[in-house]
């Protein structure tokens, strides 16, 4: 009888932790960094706490249905500048980056790179950030949950065509309960760069063949080139059409310069040892999109012979 009480509770207590490290394995891995070196007169705690509650809103929340091992946990990172805060309301931007790994290798891509300039919410030090998909609580947790999707969205997309499509559905409707609230950042034509012009950079017919890149950027580009380099790049380079598509039909579309802030730094050295007609290509594709990045577009033209 002692054993099998024994082998009971062993039992026990290995479901205990099989359960406790499942729940703890969310999907986001999300460093966040709040920075109010700006801020002069202000007791410094409330950043502190602010720091730790987005902090566990990403990483702490569950935002799909998919299991995710802990090692698979996608990571990105979340940086608020804090330019004002003034009776509780926070203004400033933050740097939204995502990244994913490539197979077989210890390299990692930048998927999303992008400041979003319109932030203001308010906040007390202490408040409760609640997550609730079908009702708007707060500018602030909006926000969260809108850039969450977004960096699932992108992530799933870049393993299986059109992946991402649920969590743009639940980007969207963050979008809409924000654009009720009256809130900046979320309007449409508001500006071209702010988050309703982000979502419709990747869901509206003119640019959504960046979603169709994606997949044949990252899948069947990048993962491939560490096994077999001349077809993954040939791949990346077929991609590349997308981006000449949306300046064609979008030329003043924030998905140019969201792929120009991420990208362009990695197409310098995926093309570093290409052949030179193939470099020529992507230059000739890239240069009337992005006249000002002459150093870079250079590089990629020239190859590894002149860097």
């Amino acid at each position: 009888m002692g054993k099998l009480k024994n082998f009971f509770r062993l039992l026990c207590v290995g479901v205990a932790l099989y359960a406790a490290e499942n729940a703890s394995a969310q999907e986001l891995q999300c460093q966040v960094e709040v920075n109010s070196s700006s801020i002069e007169g202000t007791y410094k705690g409330v950043f502190d706490n602010l720091q730790q509650s987005i902090s566990e809103y990403f990483n702490d929340n569950k935002w799909t249905n998919t299991q995710f091992m802990p090692n698979e946990k996608i990571e990105c990172r979340f940086f608020l500048t804090v330019k004002e805060y003034t009776d509780d309301k926070v203004k400033g931007d933050i740097q939204v980056q995502l990244s994913r790994p490539v197979y077989n290798s210890t390299y990692t891509t930048t998927l999303l790179n992008f400041k979003d300039t319109k932030v203001e919410f308010d906040y007390r030090e202490g408040d409760q950030l609640i997550r609730n998909d079908n009702n708007w609580d707060s500018n602030l947790t909006g926000i969260l949950d809108f850039y969450a999707y977004l960096m699932l969205a992108l992530d799933f997309d870049s393993f299986s065509p059109k992946g991402g499509q649920p969590y743009f559905d639940k980007a969207s409707a963050v979008v809409q309960m924000a654009q009720s609230s009256g809130e900046i950042g979320w309007r449409a034509f508001e500006d071209t760069k702010n988050r309703s012009a982000v979502l419709s950079s990747f869901t509206d017919s003119n640019t959504a063949m960046i979603r169709d890149m994606a997949y044949q950027y990252y899948r069947k580009g990048l993962d491939e080139m560490v096994t077999s380099p001349d077809k993954g790049r040939a791949s990346i380079t077929e991609s590349l059409k997308a981006i000449g598509e949306v300046y064609k039909n979008a030329p003043m579309s924030v998905a140019l310069s969201m792929f120009r802030d991420a990208k362009l730094d990695e197409l310098v050295n995926i093309y570093s040892k290409a052949p030179q007609t193939e470099r020529e290509e992507v230059y000739e594709l890239l240069q009337p999109i992005y006249p000002t990045d002459t150093d870079r577009l250079e590089k990629i033209k020239k190859g590894s012979e002149q860097q």
